[in-house]
Protein backbone atom coordinates (compact mmCIF):
# COMPACT_ATOMS: atom_id res chain seq x y z
CA UNK A 1 0.00 0.00 0.00
CA UNK A 2 1.16 3.59 -0.59
CA UNK A 3 2.65 5.41 2.41
CA UNK A 4 1.64 9.02 3.11
CA UNK A 5 4.43 11.32 4.26
CA UNK A 6 1.86 14.12 4.25
CA UNK A 7 -1.88 13.81 3.82
CA UNK A 8 -4.35 16.56 3.00
CA UNK A 9 -5.85 18.01 6.16
CA UNK A 10 -8.93 19.44 4.48
CA UNK A 11 -10.83 17.12 2.16
CA UNK A 12 -14.28 18.61 2.73
CA UNK A 13 -16.50 19.47 -0.20
CA UNK A 14 -16.98 23.21 -0.65
CA UNK A 15 -20.54 24.27 0.17
CA UNK A 16 -22.03 25.83 -2.95
CA UNK A 17 -25.49 26.52 -1.56
CA UNK A 18 -24.76 30.20 -0.98
CA UNK A 19 -23.29 30.60 -4.47
CA UNK A 20 -26.35 28.96 -6.02
CA UNK A 21 -28.72 31.26 -4.17
CA UNK A 22 -26.80 34.42 -5.06
CA UNK A 23 -26.34 33.43 -8.70
CA UNK A 24 -29.97 32.41 -9.18
CA UNK A 25 -31.08 35.78 -7.84
CA UNK A 26 -28.64 37.71 -10.04
CA UNK A 27 -29.43 35.80 -13.21
CA UNK A 28 -33.14 36.25 -12.66
CA UNK A 29 -32.74 39.98 -12.04
CA UNK A 30 -30.52 40.46 -15.12
CA UNK A 31 -32.84 38.49 -17.37
CA UNK A 32 -35.77 40.53 -16.09
CA UNK A 33 -34.23 44.01 -16.16
CA UNK A 34 -31.44 43.60 -18.70
CA UNK A 35 -28.68 46.16 -19.06
CA UNK A 36 -29.90 48.36 -16.22
CA UNK A 37 -29.46 45.50 -13.77
CA UNK A 38 -26.00 44.77 -15.15
CA UNK A 39 -24.93 48.39 -14.67
CA UNK A 40 -26.19 48.32 -11.08
CA UNK A 41 -24.26 45.14 -10.31
CA UNK A 42 -21.14 46.58 -11.98
CA UNK A 43 -21.34 49.66 -9.74
CA UNK A 44 -22.12 47.69 -6.60
CA UNK A 45 -19.71 44.77 -7.00
CA UNK A 46 -16.84 46.21 -9.03
CA UNK A 47 -17.15 49.94 -8.46
CA UNK A 48 -17.45 50.48 -12.21
CA UNK A 49 -19.76 53.09 -13.71
CA UNK A 50 -17.91 53.70 -16.99
CA UNK A 51 -18.71 52.37 -20.45
CA UNK A 52 -19.34 48.63 -20.62
CA UNK A 53 -18.35 48.18 -24.27
CA UNK A 54 -14.70 49.11 -24.83
CA UNK A 55 -14.41 50.99 -28.13
CA UNK A 56 -11.40 50.33 -30.42
CA UNK A 57 -9.98 53.81 -29.81
CA UNK A 58 -10.16 53.19 -26.05
CA UNK A 59 -8.28 49.91 -26.48
CA UNK A 60 -5.56 51.77 -28.37
CA UNK A 61 -5.40 54.53 -25.75
CA UNK A 62 -5.21 52.20 -22.76
CA UNK A 63 -2.62 49.87 -24.30
CA UNK A 64 -0.43 52.58 -25.79
CA UNK A 65 1.91 52.61 -22.81
CA UNK A 66 2.29 48.85 -22.44
CA UNK A 67 6.07 48.30 -22.53
CA UNK A 68 7.39 46.93 -25.81
CA UNK A 69 8.94 43.93 -24.05
CA UNK A 70 5.58 43.02 -22.52
CA UNK A 71 3.90 43.37 -25.91
CA UNK A 72 6.43 41.03 -27.52
CA UNK A 73 6.00 38.40 -24.80
CA UNK A 74 2.22 38.47 -25.14
CA UNK A 75 2.45 38.28 -28.93
CA UNK A 76 4.81 35.29 -28.81
CA UNK A 77 2.65 33.41 -26.30
CA UNK A 78 -0.60 34.16 -28.14
CA UNK A 79 0.90 33.06 -31.44
CA UNK A 80 1.95 29.69 -29.96
CA UNK A 81 -1.50 29.08 -28.53
CA UNK A 82 -3.07 29.96 -31.89
CA UNK A 83 -0.61 27.72 -33.77
CA UNK A 84 -1.31 24.73 -31.50
CA UNK A 85 -5.08 25.28 -31.80
CA UNK A 86 -4.75 25.49 -35.57
CA UNK A 87 -2.95 22.13 -35.51
CA UNK A 88 -5.87 20.70 -33.55
CA UNK A 89 -8.28 22.10 -36.13
CA UNK A 90 -6.33 20.46 -38.93
CA UNK A 91 -6.27 17.12 -37.11
CA UNK A 92 -9.97 16.56 -37.79
CA UNK A 93 -11.58 16.81 -41.18
CA UNK A 94 -14.80 16.87 -43.07
CA UNK A 95 -15.56 13.75 -45.09
CA UNK A 96 -18.22 11.94 -47.05
CA UNK A 97 -18.53 8.22 -47.57
CA UNK A 98 -20.76 5.94 -49.64
CA UNK A 99 -22.12 3.66 -46.91
CA UNK A 100 -23.80 1.40 -49.46
CA UNK A 101 -24.48 1.98 -53.12
CA UNK A 102 -26.71 5.03 -53.45
CA UNK A 103 -26.39 6.16 -49.79
CA UNK A 104 -23.82 8.85 -49.12
CA UNK A 105 -23.27 10.32 -45.64
CA UNK A 106 -20.71 12.69 -44.23
CA UNK A 107 -19.74 15.22 -41.63
CA UNK A 108 -19.17 18.95 -41.67
CA UNK A 109 -17.18 20.96 -39.13
CA UNK A 110 -19.04 24.17 -38.39
CA UNK A 111 -17.80 26.67 -35.77
CA UNK A 112 -20.25 28.28 -33.39
CA UNK A 113 -21.21 31.80 -34.43
CA UNK A 114 -20.56 33.62 -31.14
CA UNK A 115 -18.16 32.73 -28.32
CA UNK A 116 -18.16 34.54 -24.98
CA UNK A 117 -14.72 34.48 -23.36
CA UNK A 118 -14.43 35.46 -19.70
CA UNK A 119 -11.01 36.54 -18.40
CA UNK A 120 -10.82 36.75 -14.60
CA UNK A 121 -8.87 39.48 -12.84
CA UNK A 122 -8.90 38.96 -9.10
CA UNK A 123 -5.89 38.03 -7.02
CA UNK A 124 -3.80 38.14 -10.20
CA UNK A 125 -4.12 39.69 -13.66
CA UNK A 126 -4.67 36.59 -15.79
CA UNK A 127 -3.09 37.77 -19.04
CA UNK A 128 -2.71 34.24 -20.37
CA UNK A 129 -6.39 33.39 -19.92
CA UNK A 130 -7.21 36.01 -22.56
CA UNK A 131 -5.33 34.42 -25.43
CA UNK A 132 -5.97 30.86 -24.25
CA UNK A 133 -9.68 31.29 -24.93
CA UNK A 134 -9.83 33.98 -27.63
CA UNK A 135 -7.01 32.71 -29.89
CA UNK A 136 -8.38 29.16 -29.71
CA UNK A 137 -11.85 30.36 -30.72
CA UNK A 138 -10.36 32.28 -33.63
CA UNK A 139 -8.36 29.25 -34.77
CA UNK A 140 -11.65 27.33 -34.85
CA UNK A 141 -13.12 29.97 -37.17
CA UNK A 142 -15.61 31.58 -34.76
CA UNK A 143 -17.01 34.70 -36.45
CA UNK A 144 -17.61 36.79 -33.33
CA UNK A 145 -15.61 36.50 -30.12
CA UNK A 146 -16.79 38.68 -27.25
CA UNK A 147 -14.36 39.03 -24.36
CA UNK A 148 -15.16 40.31 -20.87
CA UNK A 149 -12.96 41.09 -17.89
CA UNK A 150 -13.28 42.77 -14.53
CA UNK A 151 -12.26 46.40 -14.12
CA UNK A 152 -8.86 46.57 -12.45
CA UNK A 153 -8.43 49.02 -9.57
CA UNK A 154 -11.33 51.11 -10.83
CA UNK A 155 -9.68 52.00 -14.14
CA UNK A 156 -11.09 49.58 -16.66
CA UNK A 157 -9.59 46.30 -17.80
CA UNK A 158 -5.95 45.76 -16.87
CA UNK A 159 -3.89 47.17 -19.80
CA UNK A 160 -1.88 43.96 -20.19
CA UNK A 161 -5.05 41.84 -20.26
CA UNK A 162 -6.59 44.30 -22.71
CA UNK A 163 -3.57 44.05 -25.00
CA UNK A 164 -3.74 40.25 -24.85
CA UNK A 165 -7.42 40.40 -25.85
CA UNK A 166 -6.57 42.65 -28.77
CA UNK A 167 -3.65 40.50 -29.99
CA UNK A 168 -5.68 37.29 -29.69
CA UNK A 169 -8.40 38.74 -31.94
CA UNK A 170 -11.37 39.67 -29.75
CA UNK A 171 -14.09 41.30 -31.86
CA UNK A 172 -15.86 42.97 -28.93
CA UNK A 173 -14.59 43.69 -25.42
CA UNK A 174 -16.69 44.34 -22.31
CA UNK A 175 -15.57 45.83 -19.00
CA UNK A 176 -17.53 43.45 -16.78
CA UNK A 177 -16.72 40.82 -14.20
CA UNK A 178 -18.38 38.04 -12.27
CA UNK A 179 -21.93 36.78 -12.70
CA UNK A 180 -23.00 39.97 -14.46
CA UNK A 181 -20.40 39.33 -17.16
CA UNK A 182 -21.47 35.72 -17.66
CA UNK A 183 -25.14 36.73 -17.86
CA UNK A 184 -24.36 39.56 -20.28
CA UNK A 185 -22.47 37.21 -22.60
CA UNK A 186 -25.24 34.61 -22.46
CA UNK A 187 -28.12 37.05 -22.97
CA UNK A 188 -26.41 39.21 -25.61
CA UNK A 189 -26.70 42.44 -23.63
CA UNK A 190 -24.84 45.56 -24.86
CA UNK A 191 -23.83 43.74 -28.07
CA UNK A 192 -27.02 42.20 -29.43
CA UNK A 193 -25.11 38.93 -29.88
CA UNK A 194 -25.91 36.07 -27.51
CA UNK A 195 -23.01 33.69 -26.95
CA UNK A 196 -23.43 30.14 -28.18
CA UNK A 197 -20.72 29.00 -25.77
CA UNK A 198 -19.18 30.46 -22.59
CA UNK A 199 -15.47 29.97 -22.00
CA UNK A 200 -13.09 30.83 -19.18
CA UNK A 201 -12.30 30.19 -15.51
CA UNK A 202 -13.51 32.21 -12.54
CA UNK A 203 -14.52 32.04 -8.89
CA UNK A 204 -17.31 29.86 -7.48
CA UNK A 205 -19.96 32.40 -8.51
CA UNK A 206 -18.74 32.44 -12.11
CA UNK A 207 -18.64 28.63 -12.13
CA UNK A 208 -22.17 28.46 -10.72
CA UNK A 209 -23.45 30.97 -13.29
CA UNK A 210 -22.03 28.81 -16.09
CA UNK A 211 -23.54 25.69 -14.55
CA UNK A 212 -26.94 27.37 -14.26
CA UNK A 213 -26.87 28.56 -17.87
CA UNK A 214 -25.58 25.29 -19.34
CA UNK A 215 -28.11 23.97 -21.83
CA UNK A 216 -29.21 27.43 -22.77
CA UNK A 217 -25.60 27.92 -23.87
CA UNK A 218 -22.62 25.60 -24.11
CA UNK A 219 -19.74 25.83 -21.65
CA UNK A 220 -16.13 24.67 -21.59
CA UNK A 221 -15.60 23.19 -18.13
CA UNK A 222 -16.87 23.81 -14.60
CA UNK A 223 -13.52 24.93 -13.25
CA UNK A 224 -12.61 24.46 -9.62
CA UNK A 225 -9.39 25.29 -7.77
CA UNK A 226 -6.17 24.73 -9.72
CA UNK A 227 -4.53 21.35 -9.12
CA UNK A 228 -1.07 19.88 -9.68
CA UNK A 229 0.04 16.28 -9.45
CA UNK A 230 3.67 15.21 -9.82
CA UNK A 231 5.02 11.70 -10.28
CA UNK A 232 8.74 11.46 -9.44
CA UNK A 233 11.29 8.69 -8.98
CA UNK A 234 14.79 8.82 -7.52
CA UNK A 235 16.14 10.43 -10.71
CA UNK A 236 14.13 13.59 -10.04
CA UNK A 237 15.60 16.76 -8.58
CA UNK A 238 13.83 17.53 -5.27
CA UNK A 239 14.47 21.25 -5.71
CA UNK A 240 12.60 21.26 -9.05
CA UNK A 241 9.78 19.09 -7.69
CA UNK A 242 9.30 21.30 -4.64
CA UNK A 243 9.37 24.47 -6.73
CA UNK A 244 6.71 23.12 -9.08
CA UNK A 245 4.39 22.15 -6.22
CA UNK A 246 4.70 25.62 -4.71
CA UNK A 247 4.33 27.20 -8.15
CA UNK A 248 0.74 25.96 -8.39
CA UNK A 249 -0.11 26.29 -4.70
CA UNK A 250 0.10 30.08 -5.04
CA UNK A 251 -3.05 30.02 -7.21
CA UNK A 252 -5.35 29.86 -4.23
CA UNK A 253 -5.70 28.59 -0.65
CA UNK A 254 -7.80 25.66 -1.85
CA UNK A 255 -5.44 24.50 -4.64
CA UNK A 256 -4.34 20.87 -4.17
CA UNK A 257 -0.67 19.95 -4.73
CA UNK A 258 0.06 16.21 -4.82
CA UNK A 259 3.31 14.25 -5.14
CA UNK A 260 3.42 10.52 -5.81
CA UNK A 261 7.00 9.34 -5.56
CA UNK A 262 8.82 6.05 -5.92
CA UNK A 263 11.58 7.32 -3.60
CA UNK A 264 10.95 7.89 0.10
CA UNK A 265 14.18 9.86 0.30
CA UNK A 266 13.03 12.24 -2.43
CA UNK A 267 9.62 12.59 -0.78
CA UNK A 268 11.15 13.51 2.57
CA UNK A 269 13.47 16.04 0.95
CA UNK A 270 10.57 17.67 -0.92
CA UNK A 271 8.59 17.76 2.34
CA UNK A 272 11.51 19.62 3.94
CA UNK A 273 11.95 22.07 1.08
CA UNK A 274 8.36 23.17 0.39
CA UNK A 275 7.81 25.24 3.57
CA UNK A 276 11.12 27.04 3.05
CA UNK A 277 10.18 27.94 -0.53
CA UNK A 278 6.79 29.22 0.60
CA UNK A 279 8.42 31.39 3.27
CA UNK A 280 10.45 33.17 0.58
CA UNK A 281 7.40 34.21 -1.47
CA UNK A 282 5.92 37.73 -1.50
CA UNK A 283 3.23 38.25 1.18
CA UNK A 284 0.11 37.51 -0.90
CA UNK A 285 1.56 34.42 -2.58
CA UNK A 286 3.10 33.26 0.72
CA UNK A 287 -0.20 33.35 2.58
CA UNK A 288 -2.05 31.66 -0.26
CA UNK A 289 0.49 28.88 -0.88
CA UNK A 290 0.92 28.17 2.83
CA UNK A 291 -2.82 27.59 3.26
CA UNK A 292 -2.99 25.43 0.11
CA UNK A 293 -0.05 23.27 1.18
CA UNK A 294 -1.27 22.96 4.77
CA UNK A 295 -4.81 21.91 3.86
CA UNK A 296 -4.50 20.26 0.46
CA UNK A 297 -0.89 19.13 0.03
CA UNK A 298 -0.03 15.44 -0.12
CA UNK A 299 3.14 13.36 -0.53
CA UNK A 300 2.67 9.65 -1.14
CA UNK A 301 5.39 7.03 -1.44
CA UNK A 302 4.49 4.25 -3.93
CA UNK A 303 6.18 0.87 -4.26
CA UNK A 304 5.93 0.51 -8.05
CA UNK A 305 5.35 2.73 -11.03
CA UNK A 306 2.12 0.85 -11.73
CA UNK A 307 0.90 1.81 -8.26
CA UNK A 308 1.91 5.43 -8.84
CA UNK A 309 0.08 5.50 -12.17
CA UNK A 310 -3.04 4.00 -10.59
CA UNK A 311 -2.94 6.55 -7.77
CA UNK A 312 -2.46 9.42 -10.22
CA UNK A 313 -5.42 8.25 -12.29
CA UNK A 314 -7.55 8.28 -9.12
CA UNK A 315 -6.50 11.87 -8.45
CA UNK A 316 -7.15 12.78 -12.13
CA UNK A 317 -5.24 16.06 -11.64
CA UNK A 318 -5.76 19.12 -13.77
CA UNK A 319 -1.99 19.34 -14.38
CA UNK A 320 0.24 16.27 -14.18
CA UNK A 321 4.05 16.37 -14.29
CA UNK A 322 6.21 13.27 -14.65
CA UNK A 323 9.82 13.61 -13.55
CA UNK A 324 10.92 10.00 -13.86
CA UNK A 325 12.74 7.55 -16.10
CA UNK A 326 11.18 6.07 -19.25
CA UNK A 327 8.81 8.91 -20.02
CA UNK A 328 7.27 6.98 -22.91
CA UNK A 329 6.05 4.33 -20.43
CA UNK A 330 4.22 6.97 -18.44
CA UNK A 331 2.78 8.57 -21.58
CA UNK A 332 1.40 5.17 -22.62
CA UNK A 333 -0.05 4.20 -19.22
CA UNK A 334 -1.46 7.38 -17.67
CA UNK A 335 -5.06 8.08 -18.63
CA UNK A 336 -6.60 10.71 -16.34
CA UNK A 337 -5.20 14.23 -16.46
CA UNK A 338 -6.07 17.62 -17.91
CA UNK A 339 -2.64 18.22 -19.43
CA UNK A 340 0.56 16.18 -19.15
CA UNK A 341 4.09 17.57 -18.70
CA UNK A 342 6.78 14.99 -19.40
CA UNK A 343 10.30 15.46 -18.02
CA UNK A 344 12.05 17.98 -15.83
CA UNK A 345 12.53 20.36 -18.75
CA UNK A 346 8.86 21.31 -18.89
CA UNK A 347 6.65 22.62 -16.12
CA UNK A 348 3.03 23.58 -15.57
CA UNK A 349 3.94 27.27 -15.67
CA UNK A 350 5.15 26.86 -19.28
CA UNK A 351 1.75 25.46 -20.22
CA UNK A 352 -0.04 28.07 -18.14
CA UNK A 353 1.60 30.91 -20.03
CA UNK A 354 3.26 30.28 -23.34
CA UNK A 355 4.03 26.79 -24.70
CA UNK A 356 0.87 26.32 -26.78
CA UNK A 357 -1.50 23.68 -25.33
CA UNK A 358 -4.43 25.25 -23.54
CA UNK A 359 -4.45 25.97 -19.80
CA UNK A 360 -8.23 25.92 -19.34
CA UNK A 361 -8.51 22.37 -17.99
CA UNK A 362 -10.81 20.02 -16.05
CA UNK A 363 -10.55 19.93 -12.25
CA UNK A 364 -12.13 18.04 -9.34
CA UNK A 365 -11.79 14.66 -11.05
CA UNK A 366 -13.40 15.74 -14.33
CA UNK A 367 -10.27 14.61 -16.19
CA UNK A 368 -11.70 11.08 -15.81
CA UNK A 369 -14.16 11.90 -18.59
CA UNK A 370 -13.15 15.20 -20.15
CA UNK A 371 -10.18 16.98 -21.65
CA UNK A 372 -9.36 20.66 -21.50
CA UNK A 373 -10.33 23.51 -23.77
CA UNK A 374 -9.42 22.88 -27.39
CA UNK A 375 -10.42 24.11 -30.80
CA UNK A 376 -12.88 21.21 -30.92
CA UNK A 377 -14.99 22.85 -28.20
CA UNK A 378 -15.91 25.62 -30.66
CA UNK A 379 -16.72 23.23 -33.52
CA UNK A 380 -19.94 21.40 -34.16
CA UNK A 381 -19.53 18.04 -35.91
CA UNK A 382 -22.63 18.01 -38.09
CA UNK A 383 -23.69 14.94 -40.04
CA UNK A 384 -25.61 14.82 -43.33
CA UNK A 385 -26.90 12.19 -45.74
CA UNK A 386 -28.48 11.81 -49.16
CA UNK A 387 -29.56 8.76 -51.11
CA UNK A 388 -30.98 7.53 -54.37
CA UNK A 389 -34.44 6.01 -54.67
CA UNK A 390 -32.78 2.64 -55.16
CA UNK A 391 -31.00 3.00 -51.80
CA UNK A 392 -34.26 3.93 -50.08
CA UNK A 393 -35.75 0.74 -51.54
CA UNK A 394 -33.44 -1.23 -49.26
CA UNK A 395 -33.79 0.98 -46.19
CA UNK A 396 -37.52 1.72 -46.18
CA UNK A 397 -38.73 -1.82 -45.33
CA UNK A 398 -36.11 -2.20 -42.57
CA UNK A 399 -37.07 1.17 -41.12
CA UNK A 400 -40.79 0.35 -41.27
CA UNK A 401 -40.34 -2.99 -39.50
CA UNK A 402 -38.11 -1.61 -36.72
CA UNK A 403 -40.42 1.38 -36.20
CA UNK A 404 -43.43 -0.90 -35.74
CA UNK A 405 -41.52 -3.14 -33.35
CA UNK A 406 -40.93 0.02 -31.30
CA UNK A 407 -44.60 0.98 -31.51
CA UNK A 408 -43.92 4.06 -33.68
CA UNK A 409 -46.47 3.77 -36.48
CA UNK A 410 -46.02 7.32 -37.81
CA UNK A 411 -42.30 6.67 -38.30
CA UNK A 412 -43.09 3.50 -40.20
CA UNK A 413 -45.52 5.27 -42.49
CA UNK A 414 -42.86 7.76 -43.65
CA UNK A 415 -41.02 4.75 -45.05
CA UNK A 416 -44.21 3.24 -46.48
CA UNK A 417 -45.06 6.48 -48.31
CA UNK A 418 -41.75 6.41 -50.14
CA UNK A 419 -42.14 2.79 -51.14
CA UNK A 420 -45.62 3.53 -52.47
CA UNK A 421 -44.40 6.54 -54.46
CA UNK A 422 -41.13 5.17 -55.79
CA UNK A 423 -42.11 1.51 -56.29
CA UNK A 424 -45.90 1.44 -56.79
CA UNK A 425 -47.55 -1.95 -56.53
CA UNK A 426 -44.53 -3.66 -55.00
CA UNK A 427 -45.25 -5.81 -51.97
CA UNK A 428 -42.78 -6.04 -49.11
CA UNK A 429 -42.61 -7.02 -45.47
CA UNK A 430 -43.51 -3.84 -43.63
CA UNK A 431 -44.00 -5.42 -40.20
CA UNK A 432 -47.25 -5.57 -38.27
CA UNK A 433 -49.10 -2.24 -38.69
CA UNK A 434 -50.45 -0.71 -35.50
CA UNK A 435 -54.17 -0.24 -35.96
CA UNK A 436 -55.89 3.00 -34.88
Amino acid sequence: MPTYLKQAADTTVVDTADARRVVAEMLGEIERRGENAVREYARKLDGWSGDIVVQPEEVERRTRDVPEGVKRDIEVAAERVFRFALGQRQSIREFESEIVEGLTAGQKLVPVNVAGCYVPTGRYAHIASAYMSIATAKAAGVKTVIAASTPYKGEGIHPYVLYAMKVAGADLILTLGGVQAIATLAFGLFTGKSADILIGPGNKYVAEAKRALFGRVGIDVLAGPTEIGIIADDSADPAIVAADLVGQAEHGPDSPAWLATLSRELGEEVLRRVPALIDKLPPLARETAAAAWRDHGEIVVCETREQAAELSDRYAPEHLEVQARELDWWLAHLTNYGSLFLGEETTVAFGDKASGPNHILPTKGAARYSGGLSVHKFLKVLTWQRMTREASHELAPVTARISRLEGMEAHARTADERMTKYFPGESYDRGEPIEP
